[in-house]
């Protein structure tokens, strides 16, 4: 049955699209959709020296917020819960590490528009 894409598809699409823009722009994607006891990360990459956990939002033409905007308190506290885990897990304390938003929404001329929101969510 063919229809419109749905939400674990369009997520998997648009987390490819930020990996491609962010590898285009010199990070270095460690890896994707890590779950843990602490929540989930779209991806985890390596911009020069820091260690980034990135979340991904998208959201369609006719969202009212836009995806950096999406990213509620609650979701705050679970990313910082989750790179604080992913951390611990790998004995990565000690290097530097941030949170960022790649905010997603559909483009006029080009197929999306793209914001790097980096330190957006402070620990």
């Amino acid at each position: 049955m063919e229809g419109k894409p749905g939400n674990k598809a369009i997520g998997d699409h648009t987390e490819a699209v930020a990996a491609r823009y962010l590898q285009s722009r010199g990070v270095t994607i460690v890896e994707r959709n890590v779950f843990s006891r602490g929540g989930e990360i779209d991806l985890i990459g390596r911009d020069g020296e820091v260690l980034v956990f990135f979340e991904v939002r998208y959201r369609g033409a006719g969202s009212l917020a836009g995806g950096a905007e999406s990213v509620t308190p609650t979701k705050q506290r679970r990313l910082v819960r989750a790179a604080s885990f992913y951390l611990h897990r790998n004995g990565l304390w000690n290097i530097p590490s941030r949170i960022d938003v790649i905010a997603i929404a559909p483009g006029d001329v080009k197929k999306y528009r793209i914001q790097w929101i980096r330190n957006a969510i402070q620990a």
